[in-house]
């Protein structure tokens, strides 16, 4: 039996390293189109929060409004429990409410005659959130402080009021969840889908990663090259931001995944699977439901005269007789 493969051929996750910044994971007995739409959806379409519109109430600084602002929309922000935030489009507000955005203040002046530096420790969030902890700036440094905003001299003032809202990466990147997702499979190149470029020897100018290949099995020499092997084991190594844990992003990113062939299947099929009710039919082959098919006769239709059409069945009597197209006389052709 295969050590790293216990379900017996089910498909299994199997977690190598994991904390709360990076996670690296194997997936078994999975197939590429579907590991590699999993990684896709966690880049682009697991929704989070940024800062979205910004107000500049005072701006004195060195730096002009649109610079200042494209920092703060780069912020990352807690998103945990992102989905109790309505999307900003779902919302029946006209601009932004509690129940779809988060606002936070930047209020800064420096008084004394040294630089005074702004991080985003210094963005204070407002009340009425969904959660305790949805839209406050993530800190990671030792010291506490955040992301730089901007340095003032002694006079310069900096006032704003900042609108965070719910998105996705394929929006902006500032939603992005992950700062980079690894993604690899075949790490001994068994199924030659690589063919290394190289000037001498390319074990030496293309280093393996040790762990991944011992664990997909290394190739022994002169062993023969099985012309139906498939890729079935994938390495993934998901890095956040900080706005959402390894784990969550994985987990959005499965739920986002099954929401989205949920809908395919219910485009097909006609049945909503969201609530098992049926749809508008989904979509149907020319000869369903006793339809004629593509090629079949045109039945034709009624002209407001109320003489039947050149295609209909009736035919339509003229001053010289019946038409060429109709049954209602002899066919004068």
């Amino acid at each position: 039996m295969d050590p790293y493969d216990m379900e017996g051929g089910a498909i299994n996750v199997r977690f190598i390293n994991a904390d709360s910044t990076r996670a690296n994971f194997l997936i078994q007995n999975f197939d590429l189109a579907t590991a590699n739409s999993l990684r896709r959806v966690m880049l682009a379409e697991v929704p989070t929060i940024a800062i979205d519109v910004v107000e500049v109430l005072d701006n004195t600084s060195v730096l002009a409004d649109e610079f200042i602002c494209h920092r703060l929309g780069l912020i990352p922000l807690n998103s945990t429990n992102v989905d109790d935030l309505l999307a900003s489009r779902d919302c029946d507000c006209d601009g932004y409410c509690e129940q779809c955005s988060v606002v936070l203040t930047l209020d800064a002046k420096c008084t004394g005659n040294d630089v005074m530096k702004v991080y985003a420790r210094d963005l204070v969030v407002s009340d009425g959130r969904p959660n305790e902890e949805i839209g406050l700036p993530v800190i990671t440094d030792p010291d506490g402080f955040g992301s730089i905003i901007v340095k003032l001299r002694k006079g310069q003032s900096i006032k704003m009021k900042c609108v965070a809202k719910k998105g996705i990466a394929k929006e902006h990147a500032k939603w992005a969840p992950s700062a980079a997702i690894g993604f690899e499979y075949d790490p001994n190149n068994k199924l030659r889908h690589l063919d290394y470029w190289f000037e001498e020897d390319p074990k030496k100018e293309w280093p393996v990663n040790e762990h991944n290949a011992n664990i997909d099995g290394v190739p022994q020499e002169g062993e023969p090259f099985d012309y139906d092997a498939v890729p079935t084991r994938f390495f993934f190594d998901v890095e956040t931001v900080g706005g959402l844990e390894p784990d969550q992003i994985v987990l959005q990113g499965i739920k986002v995944l099954q929401r989205k062939l949920a809908g395919i299947i219910g485009d097909l099929t006609g049945v909503d699977e969201s609530n098992g009710v049926d749809g508008f039919g989904g979509g149907q082959s020319p000869q369903m439901n006793g339809a004629q098919g593509y090629g079949a006769p045109d039945q034709g239709f009624t002209t407001p005269y109320g003489n039947t059409s050149a295609w209909g069945g009736g035919g339509g009597a003229t001053p010289y007789g019946a038409t060429p197209y109709g049954g209602g006389g002899g066919n004068p052709w």
